[in-house]
């Protein structure tokens, strides 16, 4: 507990540090066009990629979590990226943060529209062009249609902002975190993961187009645990194991055509469901075996998988 509430207070100084700059250079945005704007934009990314790098270090330094990372594509980090991941806990943010770090841009991902209000995260995210989601029921869909792809549509209006920026847009396919009560319900055939949803990626894929460079598919697993952010900030967590794998986008799904119903959405679904086959085996064996949490933070840096 006591090692959990110190490592949350410094990850909260961390926020407060770069946090602020960020924003009060993002305001700059509001009254900036054009080159002066694209400027603004990779500065304070550039910012917020030292809040990433800082993290790392208090995981470091506060943790004992052995980090089994695979490695990652060398690809040009100033290029257009999509990063598909299964979903187990806000602990992916920083897992998924520590993996790509210095090798694709800042990472940018769907994001629900109430968190807009939390404090310096939320305003952080609206200056750095996340997309923010509105989940409506079911019931209110029924009652109000006008809202109906309303989510896809803003996923398509903020992809346009990225084309003259280096960007990797990440997307939890699943759209919510795993539980084993989630999969029972949704009938899932997957043992270790959720439905893929395919919506917001097709938009991601439709609106970057040719400039999009290519995909990450990436597994996260916490061997012997379903973890929680709580677990991961505690130093509960023995060890994490991270797989990725990178691949061209087929040019059949580099079009408007794979966000409607017809072939072409067919065949990209039937392409992510055999992505999702292949990484619930991945996580079978993932998560079969718990590394022992003997090495060090400093040993992890040194062999540089910190």
């Amino acid at each position: 507990m006591i090692r959990g509430a110190a490592t949350t207070f410094l990850l909260f100084l961390n926020l407060f540090f770069w946090g602020t700059p960020v924003l009060l250079i993002g305001l700059l945005k509001l009254v900036t066009r054009g080159e002066t704007r694209r400027r603004i934009i990779l500065f304070i990314v550039s910012l917020a990629e030292k809040w990433v790098v800082t993290n790392n270090r208090i995981f470091d330094v506060m943790l004992p979590t052995v980090w089994d990372i695979d490695e990652v594509a060398d690809v040009d980090p100033s290029g257009h990226y999509l990063i598909f991941s299964n979903h187990i806990s806000w602990a992916d943010i920083f897992v998924l943060q520590r993996v790509f770090q210095g090798r694709v841009s800042f990472l940018r991902f769907f994001i629900k529209s109430q968190l807009v209000w939390f404090p310096i995260m939320g305003q952080v995210a609206w200056v750095l062009d996340f997309p923010f989601m509105r989940r409506y029921s079911a019931e209110y869909l029924a009652a109000h249609s006008e809202k109906r792809g309303e989510d896809l549509e803003t996923t398509r209006r903020v992809c346009r902002r990225y084309r003259r920026v280096p960007v990797a847009v990440l997307n939890f396919l699943e759209g919510t975190r795993f539980t084993e009560e989630k999969r029972v319900d949704q009938a899932s055939p997957y043992k270790h993961l959720l439905r893929p949803r395919i919506g917001g990626a097709a938009f991601v894929l439709a609106s970057l187009g040719e400039q999009l460079d290519g995909v990450f598919d990436v597994t996260i697993a916490y061997p012997g645990h379903i973890t929680t952010a709580w677990d991961f900030v505690c130093g509960r967590i023995d060890g994490i194991a991270v797989r990725t794998r990178f691949s061209k986008v087929p040019p059949e799904f580099l079009t408007d055509r794979i966000t409607e119903p017809g072939p072409e959405r067919d065949s990209f679904k039937q392409w992510v469901e055999a992505t999702w086959r292949e990484k619930d085996d991945l996580l079978a064996l993932l998560t079969a075996s718990v590394p022992a949490a003997t090495e060090s933070p400093q040993a992890r840096r040194e062999s540089g998988r910190g």
